[in-house]
Order: structure tokens, then sequence, then C-alpha cells
């Protein structure tokens, strides 16, 4: 036995040899190429802590950090047909479902809940655009309508997060139908005299702006967002001109009148609590856990101990 070989030196190389690091506890930012721990960047909301660039993030992700204390509840959504079109590509439409359904948990693009936001009762609706690019189908009409017949019943204002690239092609004109159809359904909340408020988050394509992205009361986008109808390629090599620099970008729409305001995801939900209590005519959000005081009437007198202790 050759105890130098046999011993000695696996436990050198076992003292000196790397470690392997999990590769998921690491994130890249696309935008400024910053390695970011999961941790840090899970705490941010998906936002580069080193440049501000806003990464997807989940409907689940962003209803826990939108809701007060991260509760809500779902809204039940009715399932349409599963392939009504028997469209198939180089996969069966069925087998791309199923693998978007593994790949994100989820059972369909769009996510429909209720809760408080701010001590407001809200409904809320958010697009995945990691299942199949968020795309528009007959379930994402079902959603809308669905969310706009809870928020009209309850009486609560209806917030909507958009992030699509546009109609699902495989199901062909059912998903352009779909455009009249939440159009119809949010007209419900305007004859209710509920407000519609849209957050466009990256990207917003298609015909998600022609329909319900751009019918809100007010419009919100997240930084360097694209929302648009056709994107910037198409257009250049229509026309055969040069876009100017940010064309179709969130700040390029804010300038141009598109868009009311542009907010970052981490304050995105005190400026949604703002505005919603703004508009249903309630007084300002009270900070922490304590009730709102109780308004003072003008004639009323403070109490004979209380005037005593005032003039000493």
């Amino acid at each position: 036995m050759n105890w130098i070989s046999n011993y000695v030196r696996p436990k050198i190389n076992s003292l000196f040899s790397r470690r392997e690091v999990p590769e998921n506890l690491w994130t890249k930012c696309d935008d400024c190429g910053t390695m970011l721990f999961h941790r840090e960047l899970s705490d941010n909301l998906n936002v580069c802590t080193n440049c501000g660039h806003h990464m997807a993030i989940t409907p689940r992700d962003r209803f826990a950090s939108l809701f007060d204390g991260g509760i809500f509840a779902e809204i039940a959504v009715p399932m349409p047909i599963a392939d009504p079109l028997h469209f198939r590509d180089q996969k069966k439409y069925p087998d791309r479902m199923k693998a978007a359904q593994k790949s994100t948990g989820e059972k369909e693009a769009m996510l429909v809940a209720e809760g408080e936001i701010g001590r407001t009762p809200i409904v809320a609706a958010c697009q995945d655009f990691s299942f199949m690019g968020g795309s528009m189908g007959m379930f994402v009409g079902n959603a809308i309508i669905a969310a706009a017949e809870r928020a009209v019943e309850l009486g609560r204002p209806l917030v909507l997060f958009s992030a699509a690239g546009g109609a699902r092609m495989q199901e062909g004109i059912l998903s352009l139908m779909q455009m009249p159809r939440t159009t119809v359904a949010l007209q419900l909340l305007k004859e209710a005299g509920l407000p519609y408020i849209v957050v466009l988050t990256h990207p917003t394509t298609g015909g998600v702006t022609a329909s319900y992205a751009m019918l809100g009361d007010v419009h919100i986008a997240e930084p360097n967002a694209l929302i648009c109808f056709a994107g910037p390629r198409v257009i250049e090599q229509t026309i055969r001109e040069k876009l100017p620099e940010g064309f179709q970008r969130a700040e390029y729409l804010l300038d141009h009148g598109m868009l009311d305001r542009v907010t970052p995801r981490t304050r995105m939900r005190e400026e949604l609590i703002t505005i919603l209590r703004m508009l249903l005519k309630e007084p300002p959000q009270v900070v922490g856990d304590l009730p709102a005081p109780e308004p003072v009437a003008e004639d009323a007198q403070p109490e004979p101990a209380l005037q005593e202790a005032a003039k000493e």
C-alpha cells in the first residue's frame, strides 16, 4: 500500500478542491451583465440592484408583493375548449400547453385574484409572459370577463398587469374574438362607475395593446417596457426608415401622451394605492396598522383639564 498516493494525496485534493455552486443561486442581468444573488434579486422584486433593469416576474410573486401581507384569493376562470382548431405546427397544440404548464406550474397565461392593497379591496389580473409568451387565447378572454364580473359584483376596482406577445395563433380567429369580448366586459366596469387601471409591463404587444391593455382609466408602465402593436423591426422594414431612439418604449410613450405614469416596480404598490384611493374618493392611506383617526368637528371644544394643561 502506497501511503502517500492512497491517503495523503486524496486528503490534500479534498481540502483544495472547488465546491460546486448550484447554478440557480445567481442570475445574470440581461442589461448590465451583473451577477445577482437570487435572494437579493427576489427581495428587490426581480429588479437589478445595479442598473434598475426590470426582469420578468411571475403573477404569483407579483401578487405576493402587491396585496396586504401577500394574502389573496384566486378567482375561478371557466376553462375553454382544449384544442378547438386541432392546430399543429412542429408540435400539437395540447403538447405545447402541457409543456408550458409543466415549466410554469400554472394552468394558463393569466391569474385572477382578489384581496386588499393598502386596505383597499380590489380585483387584480396578471398575465404570465413565460406561459407561451402570455398570448391572448380564449382562457385570457374568459379570465378578464371573470375579473370584470367579480369586480362589478363586489363593487371593487380592477387592476390589470399586461404582458403579452399578442393573440395566440394556435386558436386563430377565436383568439382575435377576445378583443371585442374583453372590450364589452370592461364596459361593465365603466357603467358601474368602477376604476380600471392598467399596468403595462415588458412586453405588451399585438392584439392585447389594441384592446384591453389601452382601455384603462389610468395607464402606468414599468421602465423601458416595450409597448406597441407592431414591433419596431416590422415597422422599420415596412417604411424603410430608421426609427427614433427608444421608439415604443415606456418613456417615449409617456413623452408623447400615451401613458400617464412610468413607475418602477418597487414603488408600484404605493402608486396604485394612492391612485385607487383618489379615484374612489377615499382619504389617504394611513401608514402602519393603526386605524385612521376620527374626524374632529369644528365646533367641538376640548375638555377643561386639557384647557388648563395648555395654559400651563
